[in-house]
């Protein structure tokens, strides 16, 4: 396992201090996937209104950096029910700003089931470009509108002050293909920046002179931020870039699609890989003294195949809403049937899922 850029431990409540007798406490961890983070949405706004669970930590990125920074904001703001709030506000900002950009759906895909943008005029002049220039080209000024919304939505000197949660961030380094992993003490909108930077769409965010990618290269997200700073065992994976894909892409857009999916996947299945390894020998007795992470999984995977390679830029609100429907309705259902197994053990056998 690549434990690189270490952070310092985090401060915070310890779980068992932080918990009633009767709450259970896990980590999240959350991978990016543009708009198709409305899933993760969902799925949180249903966690978050399980009473009985708590979260201690969250790794993320991308998208899913985004949804646990808003979280975080929420939850020191207003509890529960302030980081539900949160996560709507936003995700409706994120529609509006998408209402009035390049990439807006027209009516043909408004009503495709596949909620693609190939019949948007902008998005289709736009991917058509990429191929010939770079974002240095087209944007010479380095207009990024997240940045703007990022800074009207989120409150980042509180995020930086609450100790309600955990956070850890992934970025991709461009220069060193190291992920750095930045501390939630530290987060400001550069951070996030970095975090959900697209190479072919932005520029890349500089941060204390280093220069940053998404984070999906080389962590999506990466796991052992949680294995160093938090005490709960239990880890929660909301998984929605999908790794298994039958059939073989043969066009050009469907090639690249299947080649980032891959990338972003690479990283996680070689963590989850050495989990898996590092349990088997604290089962054979072989780790005296090692704790054993319990590992869960909520998935979009079977859902996110069924849409178009174009829909994750796709801010429509009526699709950022059925996304987040199916995400709660996953949700309820995870916990219904895993809610009794939390802190006892793994819901994901880890062999017939990555290896």
């Amino acid at each position: 396992m690549n434990f690189v850029d270490k952070p310092d431990r985090v401060a915070g409540p310890a779980p068992e201090a932080a918990a009633a007798a009767d709450q259970k406490v896990i980590n999240l961890a959350l991978q990016g996937g543009g708009t198709h983070g409305a899933f993760t949405w969902g799925v949180l706004d249903r966690l978050l209104e399980e009473e009985r669970l708590r979260f201690e930590g969250i790794t993320a990125t991308s998208a899913g950096a985004v949804n646990a920074v808003v979280l975080a904001d929420g939850l020191a703001a207003g509890g529960r029910e302030g980081a539900r709030e949160a996560l709507r506000r936003f995700w409706q900002r994120v529609s509006a700003v998408a209402s009035q950009g390049i990439f807006k759906p027209s009516p043909a895909d408004t009503v495709n089931p596949s909620f693609g943008l190939e019949h948007s005029p902008g998005y289709v002049f736009m991917e058509a470009l990429t191929y010939y220039a770079s974002p240095y080209q087209l944007n010479p000024l380095n207009y990024n509108p997240f940045k703007t919304l990022f800074e009207d939505a989120i409150d980042f000197e509180r995020v930086r002050r609450q100790r309600e949660v955990k956070l850890f961030l992934c970025a991709t380094n461009v220069q060193t293909a190291k992920v750095k992993v930045f501390a939630g003490e530290e987060v400001r909108a550069e951070h996030l920046l970095a975090s959900t930077c697209l190479p072919l769409m932005m520029h890349t965010v500089e941060v204390d002179g280093e220069y940053y990618w998404d984070g999906s290269f080389v962590g999506n997200p990466a796991i052992f931020p949680l294995i160093y700073n938090c005490q709960a065992r239990d880890i929660l994976m909301v998984h929605i870039t999908p790794a298994e894909r039958p059939g073989v892409p043969k066009t050009s857009p469907a090639i690249m699609n299947r080649m980032q999916e891959i990338s972003f996947n690479t990283s996680l299945i070689r963590e989850m890989r050495a989990i898996a390894y590092l349990t088997k020998l604290i089962d054979d007795g072989r780790m005296d003294g090692s704790q054993r992470l319990l590992i869960h999984l909520i998935e979009a995977e079977d859902l996110i195949r069924e849409l178009s390679w174009s829909s994750r830029l796709n801010g429509d609100w009526h699709f950022l809403t059925h996304l987040h429907q199916l995400g709660r309705e996953r949700a309820d259902q995870w916990l219904a049937a895993n809610f009794g197994r939390l802190g006892i053990e793994s819901t994901v056998d880890l062999q017939a899922k990555y290896f």
